[in-house]
C-alpha cells in the first residue's frame, strides 16, 4: 500500500496563516479574541531554548515557558534525540500485560532525589496526579476529607477543581467533590482546627502558590507537616509547578526541610513535548491501594507509562544534571530578584518582588499620588487586575518579552522562564521592566492610553 508523504512540518507551514480562523471555527474562539485584543497574535513560527520567533522573524524571550513545562528550554537536542531513539527502536510500548522497563528506570531516578519516598505512580498530567493523590489518601486513611488553601490552584478536572480556590474556574461546574475544606494559606491555627476532627485524609498544598507566587512563612510547612502527623492526615506537596528545579532546589519543600507523604510532579518533567505526571509516595500508602492481585489495576491510565513520556522524563533529568540547571535557577533567580527589588523604592506602583529560584512574582499596588491613584481606580472599577496588562502588553510589543499575570484578577506578574536563561537574558528582563514601569508612571501617556482601550473592552464585555 502506498502512503502519502506526510511531513507535518510542511502542514504547519502551509496552514499557519489560517491558525486563528481554524481555532475560531473548530476550537476556542474566545482565546483567539483575547490574543487579538492584547496584541499577542503574532504567529510564533519556531522556538529554541528560551527564545521564540514570530512570523516576522522577531525574537522573544519566553518568561512563560509553556506554564513551566520548558524548564530545559524548547526543543533541547538531548530530549529530541531521546524521543527519536524510542521511535527508531520498535520498543514494545504499552503492552499492558507487561511492565515497562523505562518506567522502572524513571521511577528509580526520581526516587533517588527524594529518598524518603518509596513508590511512583505515573499519570498523564498534573491534574491526574492530584486526582490520584486524592484517591490514594482516602484509601490509605479510610477518611474522606481533604483540606486545601485559599488562592490554591491544583487543576481543572473535577477532583482537582474541588481543591482550586478560584470562582472564575469553578463557576458553572459545581457542585464539586464533597468533604473538601479551604483554609487560609499560612494559617496553622486554621489548619489544626480543620484537622482536629480526625476525618481529613489529606492536606494538599503548593509549597509556593502559583497563583500569586505566594511564599509561606518559615514556620508554615514544617508546622503543617507536624500537624498532619499529629492527627493522622497525609501531607501532600503539589510540586507540579515548583518541582524539578524551578525554585533552585529539586523540590521546593527542600527550602523548609519538609518530607511530605506524597509529592506530585508534572510540567517540567515532560521536557515540554510528551505529557507526564507522577505521584511519589510512601510504601505504606501505595500498598493500601494496590493491596491484592485482584486490585493490581484498581487505579491507572492507559497512556501513563508510555515509552515516549518515560524517555522524556529520563532525558529531562539528565539535562538538568549535566547542565546544572537547579544551580543556575538558584543563581539567576537570586540575581534577577535582587535587580527587580532595587526598583521598588523608585516606583510607587511597584509593591513587592518575591519568589525563589526562577519562580518570581512582581506585585503592583495602588499608588499614593492623586493623578496615578485616579487612573488606577478607574482600571480597577472596570476589571480588577487590569493594570498588570499595562505592563505585560508593552513588554511584549515593545521589548519582545512574553509574560503574563499570575492569575485571574491578580496584581502580580509571574516570571517562569526556562532554567537555562543567562546573564544577557537577565539584563534584558531588568531593563525592559524598568522602562515599562517608568512609562506607567507617566499620566497621561501611551501606557494609560492602552489602559483606556482595555478598560473600554472590559466595560463592553461586562455589558
Amino acid at each position: 500500500m502506498l502512503y502519502p508523504n506526510l511531513d507535518v512540518s510542511e502542514v504547519f507551514v502551509e496552514r499557519q496563516a489560517q491558525r486563528s480562523a481554524m481555532h475560531v471555527r473548530h476550537l476556542n474562539e474566545q482565546l483567539v479574541r483575547v490574543l487579538k485584543t492584547i496584541g499577542y497574535d503574532v504567529g510564533f513560527q519556531s522556538g529554541h531554548g528560551q527564545y521564540l520567533v514570530d512570523r516576522e522573524g522577531a525574537r522573544y524571550l519566553d518568561l512563560l515557558s509553556g506554564f513551566g513545562v520548558f524548564a530545559i528550554g524548547r526543543n533541547h537536542p538531548v530530549l529530541r534525540d531521546a524521543l527519536k531513539s524510542v521511535l527508531d527502536s520498535d520498543l514494545p510500548n504499552l503492552v499492558q500485560m507487561d511492565v515497562s522497563t523505562l518506567a522502572g528506570v524513571l521511577a528509580e531516578r526520581l526516587l533517588a532525589h527524594v529518598p524518603y519516598l518509596d513508590k511512583v505512580f505515573f499519570a498523564n498530567s498534573g491534574a491526574e496526579s492530584v486526582e490520584a493523590a486524592i484517591k490514594f489518601a482516602r484509601v490509605a486513611t479510610g477518611r474522606t476529607g481533604v483540606v486545601y488553601c485559599d488562592h490554591a490552584y491544583h487543576g481543572l478536572t473535577y477532583g482537582a477543581l474541588s481543591l482550586t480556590d478560584d470562582k472564575n474556574f469553578r463557576g458553572g461546574f459545581e457542585p464539586l467533590l464533597p468533604d473538601c475544606t479551604v483554609i487560609p494559606f499560612n494559617d496553622l491555627v486554621a489548619l489544626e482546627q480543620a484537622l482536629s476532627s480526625r476525618q481529613v485524609a489529606a492536606f494538599i498544598v503548593e509549597p509556593i502558590q502559583g497563583k500569586g507566587v505566594n511564599i509561606p512563612s518559615d514556620e508554615f510547612l514544617p508546622g503543617a507537616a507536624a500537624l498532619c502527623r499529629k492527627y493522622g492526615t497525609l501531607f501532600v506537596a503539589d510540586e507540579v509547578q515548583t518541582g524539578i528545579g524551578r525554585t533552585g532546589r529539586f523540590l521546593a519543600v527542600e527550602h523548609w526541610n519538609v518530607e511530605p507523604d506524597m509529592v506530585l510532579l508534572a510540567k517540567a518533567l515532560s521536557g515540554g513535548h510528551v505529557p507526564i505526571g507522577a505521584v511519589l509516595t510512601r510504601k505504606h500508602i501505595f500498598d493500601k491501594v494496590f493491596n491484592r492481585m485482584d486490585r493490581a489495576v484498581v487505579h491507572g491510565s492507559t497512556f501513563a507509562k508510555n515509552d515516549l513520556a518515560m524517555a522524556a522524563g529520563i532525558a529531562t533529568l539528565e539535562v538538568m544534571k549535566a547542565e546544572k540547571l537547579v544551580e543556575n535557577a538558584a543563581r539567576r533567580g537570586d540575581e534577577l530578584r535582587q535587580a527587580l527589588s532595587r526598583m521598588v523604592p523608585g516606583y510607587e506602583l511597584l509593591k513587592e518582588v518575591r519568589g525563589k529560584g526562577l519562580m518570581i512574582g512582581i506585585e503592583f499596588g495602588p499608588p499614593k499620588s492623586l493623578r496615578l491613584r485616579a487612573s488606577w481606580n478607574l482600571l480597577e472599577a472596570a476589571n480588577k487586575g487590569l493594570f498588570c496588562q499595562l505592563i505585560t502588553v508593552p513588554l511584549f510589543k515593545d521589548h519582545k518579552i512574553l509574560t503574563q499575570v499570575s492569575g485571574h484578577g491578580s496584581h502580580t506578574i509571574k516570571l517562569l522562564p526556562p532554567l537555562i536563561i543567562n546573564d544577557e537574558d537577565c539584563k534584558w528582563i531588568e531593563t525592559s521592566f524598568d522602562s515599562v514601569i517608568a512609562a506607567s508612571h507617566q499620566v497621561p501617556g501611551a501606557i494609560w492610553s492602552l489602559g483606556k482601550t482595555l478598560m473600554d473592552n472590559a466595560v463592553r464585555k461586562s455589558a
